[in-house]
C-alpha cells in the first residue's frame, strides 16, 4: 500500500501537470532481486489504471528502462567521478570493514567508513588493476547540504555526518545511489516522489549531481503509511499486496481513492473521488509530511460508495468471479438486490447464497422472532402463501402493502413482522430485500419455503 501510494502520487502529479509518468525497473541489487517482481509491479499498476508513458513495455526516448540493461551508463559516470576525485576506489575486505565497525561501536562512535583507502589511492588502484576486488566509494564533500523539499520545505544535513557510500560494487553493478542519479538525469526526470526513508540519502544524491555538473530534480518525500496499530504497513506484518485487494472484492478506483487520502487532502471534507477528479485536484502542496494512517474501515466505506456508483453492466462482469457458475442474465437480476448492500464484491457470495439451493435452519436464529407471537407468524406465512399463489409476485409493492395492512390489524409493526418472511425465505432476519428475493427464486420455491417455515412453527 505504501509503495503503490508513492507511485500514485507521481502518476497524479504527471497527469495533473501534463507531464510524463515513467516506469523504471530498478533491479541492480542482485542479492535482493525477486523473480517475478517486475511482472507483479506491472500487473498491479495496470489493474489500478496507473498507465505509464515510458517504460520497459512501451519504450520511450531514454530507454532501456531496466537498470540491469544500463550498466555501461553507470560505469561511464563512475569513471568520471573517480577521475574528478568525487569518488575513490576501495579494496578493504569484509573482515577489515567488520573489525572497523566493531571498534567504532566499542568507542561509541558512528559506524562509517574511515577513508582508509582514500589516503592510499595509488596503491589501491594498483591492487584493483591486479585483479583485487574493489568498490567505488563516494567522497562526501565538506560543508552543509540544504534543499527545498516539495512536501517538507527546507531540509539540511551536515555532509560530515554522512558516510562515504559505495557507488559501484566489485561486480560492476551500481548501488541505488549512483544508478538513480544517473538515470534521473539521462531520462530528464524533473520530479522525484519517494518515501521519507530516503531523506538521509538525498544529500548523497545532491552531491553526485553537483560533482557531475547536473541540475537535480525536485524532491518530494512522502510520509510513511502506518496501520491502525501505528506501526509501518509491510508485507512482513501481513499487509496484503495490492492485487490481493482485487481478489478480496475491492474496486481499483476505490483503492486509488483511499490511497490518495493517505497523506493528501483536497482541502474539503469530501472523501469520494474518481481517478479523474483526483487528477483535477491533486497538488503536492496538499501532501502533508505527518505519517498517514491506513484505516481498513475507511477503505470499506469508500469501496461501498464506488460499488453503489458503479455502472450496472460493469458490475455484471465483475461479479462473475464472486458468483461463479451464474449467467450474465442471472447477475443482471441480482445487481439491483446486491448493489446497495455490498461493501466489497465478495459480499455478493454470502448475500446471494440463500437464493441458490436450500436454506438450513439456523439454531441461533429465534423463530418466531422477537415481538412476533407464533399465531401472528403463522397467519402471516399463510397469507403470504395465498397471495403468492394468486400471482402476488407480479406486483411486489401491492403484496407488501397487503401484508403490511394485515400486520397492522394485529398491532405488529411491519419491520418486526417481516422478519418472519426474512427467516422463512433467506434463513436470517436480515439480508437482501425479501420481496425481491421471492421474485427472484419464483413462486414455487417461495411457497415451499413459506410452508417449511410454517411447519417449523408448528413443531415449536
Amino acid at each position: 500500500m505504501g509503495s503503490v501510494r508513492t507511485a500514485l502520487f507521481a502518476w497524479l502529479l504527471a497527469r495533473s501537470t501534463g507531464g510524463q509518468f515513467v516506469l523504471r525497473i530498478e533491479d541492480t541489487d542482485q542479492e535482493r532481486f525477486i523473480p517475478g517482481s517486475e511482472a507483479q509491479i506491472v500487473e498491479s499498476l495496470t489493474w489500478l489504471g496507473l498507465n505509464w508513458d515510458e517504460g520497459p513495455d512501451v519504450g520511450g526516448p531514454y530507454g532501456p528502462y531496466v537498470q540491469s540493461s544500463r550498466l555501461e551508463h553507470y560505469q561511464e559516470h563512475a569513471a568520471r567521478l573517480a577521475k574528478s576525485g568525487a569518488a575513490y576506489w576501495c579494496t578493504c575486505t569484509p573482515e577489515r570493514l567488520a573489525g572497523m565497525r566493531d571498534a567504532q561501536r566499542a568507542a561509541k562512535l558512528p559506524t562509517r567508513y574511515d577513508r582508509h583507502c582514500l589516503h592510499i589511492q595509488d596503491e589501491v588502484i594498483a591492487q584493483r588493476e591486479a585483479g583485487m576486488p574493489a568498490v567505488l566509494r563516494q567522497r562526501m564533500p565538506e560543508g552543509r547540504c540544504i534543499w527545498s523539499d516539495a512536501i517538507r520545505g527546507e531540509v539540511s544535513f551536515d555532509y560530515a555526518d554522512i558516510d562515504d557510500s559505495v557507488l559501484l560494487k566489485s561486480d560492476g553493478y551500481p548501488t541505488y545511489h549512483l544508478a538513480v542519479v544517473v538515470d534521473d538525469h539521462l531520462m530528464q526526470i524533473t520530479h522525484v516522489i519517494r518515501a521519507e526513508e530516503w531523506i538521509p540519502s538525498t544529500p548523497k544524491h545532491l552531491a553526485l549531481y553537483a560533482a557531475l555538473g547536473w541540475e537535480p530534480p525536485r524532491f518530494a518525500h512522502v510520509p510513511v503509511v502506518l496501520g491502525p496499530d501505528k506501526l509501518k504497513l509491510s508485507k512482513r506484518r501481513g499487509a496484503p499486496a495490492i492485487l490481493e485487494y482485487g481478489e478480496m472484492g475491492y474496486l481499483p478506483e476505490a483503492i486509488v481513492n483511499a490511497m490518495a487520502l493517505l497523506g493528501w487532502s483536497s482541502g474539503t471534507e469530501e472523501e469520494f473521488f474518481t481517478p479523474e477528479e483526483l487528477v483535477a485536484r491533486f497538488s503536492l502542496d496538499r501532501v502533508h509530511p505527518a505519517p498517514a494512517i491506513f484505516d481498513p474501515k475507511r477503505l470499506d466505506a469508500i469501496n461501498g460508495l464506488h460499488i453503489r456508483r458503479c455502472d450496472t453492466s460493469r458490475l455484471i462482469e465483475l461479479l462473475e468471479f464472486h458468483l461463479p457458475g451464474t449467467s450474465q442474465e442471472i447477475r443482471r437480476q441480482l445487481v439491483p438486490l446486491l448493489q446497495e448492500r455490498m461493501v466489497t464484491l465478495r459480499d455478493a457470495t454470502k448475500l446471494a447464497a440463500p437464493l441458490f439451493g436450500e436454506i438450513e435452519d439456523d439454531p441461533d436464529v429465534a423463530f418466531p422472532p422477537k415481538k412476533v407471537d407464533t399465531a401472528t407468524a403463522a397467519m402471516l406465512l399463510d397469507a403470504c402463501v395465498l397471495r403468492v399463489e394468486a400471482g402476488g409476485l407480479d406486483n411486489l409493492d401491492q403484496l407488501r402493502l397487503e401484508l403490511d395492512d394485515l400486520l397492522g390489524a394485529t398491532g405488529v409493526k411491519a419491520r418486526d413482522g417481516f422478519r418472519v418472511l426474512y427467516i422463512a425465505i433467506l434463513g436470517k432476519p436480515q439480508g437482501l430485500p425479501v420481496f425481491a428475493a421471492m421474485a427472484f427464486i419464483g413462486a414455487k420455491a417461495t411457497t415451499a419455503r413459506l410452508r417449511a417455515a410454517h411447519r417449523r412453527l408448528a413443531q415449536g
